[in-house]
């Protein structure tokens, strides 16, 4: 979401703060309450999601409804995960998935979405951007009484009244933002030095990482090194030579990094690599984000990321036609969320995406449509 979210705002110039330029000193003290929490919650957000934990009831599905996916752009994988898992789910439910694709440009966002609804669907998604960018043809959808689903279309999950949204369909930021921060704490014994990447252009991603430091915060033997603020737009030119500088100032005493997306440690690698860092060893870094299958390919690998908070794509595209049908049938949103999760190269067995399971077994079930069952497993 918050790379789709980086062509509705301008751009700030990356700026750093905190920290001096020499590497910190051993911490003082621990922080043993707040560490045998956070080693408790990353533990449970650790372990595989076997057995389904979303809505088991609802309505039967209602036939023949055309949906319409307006992309903020296909190149983004989580935008392109949810469009391909609700694809997937068309195909039990017996309707028809179509995906226009914005090409990452509010004009051509704004294009998509207007052919949307001049193909007069039943229901548009609003996937991956901002539903204010396009006001004027989410008011035209609600004249023509066409339901929007959005998917990390606004900040919080569930319904939303200002934009109009039937639900939104997103982790919630507080809880990505709080493991992520305890991850570090569990990981580094609570003795870590941080670095934290931000795009404080981007409000949504501003509030992460002002989250993710006030988690940071509540361990005293975390220290909190730098904020590096990189616009998403510039991390392939901006971030490189900011690691050689954060590498510089800090040295060994850099042993972690939190970042609102798993891009940065992408264009952190070549710097880290020509400063003859370890692949597996410090800094220890951990996205905030989506969890892309580039960022599964480097944990995976031990290429300088070790863990990311990734969304379940997959399971979140069902989960769009979903809502839909209660739209469609006029009952209420589920209200389902996804719980947070980490993954690790100790967890993800190779895979290259999150896709928790029980889920479309589930849906099928409550669309009435258990014969499909045996093909999803």
């Amino acid at each position: 979401m918050v790379v789709a979210a980086t062509v509705l705002v301008g751009c700030e110039r990356g700026t750093s703060t905190g920290g001096g330029p020499s590497a910190p000193g051993p911490a003082k003290s621990g922080c043993p309450t707040v560490l045998a929490r956070a080693r408790t919650d990353v533990a449970r957000a650790e372990k595989p999601h076997t057995a389904w934990d979303g809505p088991t009831t609802g309505p039967r599905a209602v036939s023949g409804k055309r949906i319409v996916y307006v992309a903020q752009t296909m190149t983004n994988p989580g935008v392109a995960g949810a469009a391909q898992g609700g694809q997937e789910a068309a195909k039990s439910i017996g309707w028809s998935v179509r995906v226009i694709d914005g090409q990452g440009t509010p004009a051509g966002i704004q294009t998509a979405f207007s052919q949307a609804i001049a193909l007069r669907p039943s229901g548009i998604v609003v996937g991956g951007f901002d539903p204010r960018l396009t006001s004027q043809q989410v008011g035209r959808a609600r004249a023509d009484h066409i339901p929007l689903v959005g998917w990390h279309a606004v900040d919080d999950p569930g319904p939303s009244k200002d934009p109009e949204l039937f639900s939104n369909i997103t982790t919630r930021v507080t809880d990505v933002a709080r493991i992520s921060a305890d991850w570090v704490i569990t990981h580094s014994h609570g003795h870590a030095g941080v670095v934290v990447f931000t795009d404080a252009s981007i409000p949504f991603a501003r509030n992460k990482s002002e989250l993710i430091k006030k988690q940071l915060a509540t361990c005293s033997g975390v220290k909190l090194l730098a904020e590096e603020n990189i616009p998403i737009s510039d991390t392939s030119s901006r971030t490189p030579q900011e690691v050689s500088s954060l590498l510089f100032r800090f040295r060994d005493g850099w042993t972690h990094s939190v970042a609102i997306n798993d891009v940065y440690f992408a264009d952190a690698a070549p710097a880290l690599r020509a400063a003859r860092k370890k692949g597996g060893g410090a800094p220890y870094n951990i996205g905030a984000g989506d969890g892309d299958p580039s960022a599964f390919q480097r944990i995976n690998s031990r290429q300088f990321q070790a863990a990311t908070v990734p969304e379940p794509f997959a399971q979140q595209g069902w989960q769009i036609l979903d809502e839909f049908n209660r739209a469609f049938s006029g009952r209420p949103a589920s209200g389902y969320v996804a719980p947070v999760h980490i993954a690790t190269a100790a967890n993800s067995r190779g895979a290259t995406t999150w896709d928790p399971s029980g889920y479309r077994a589930a849906y099928l079930r409550i669309w009435g449509k258990e014969d499909e069952a045996g093909r999803h497993g």
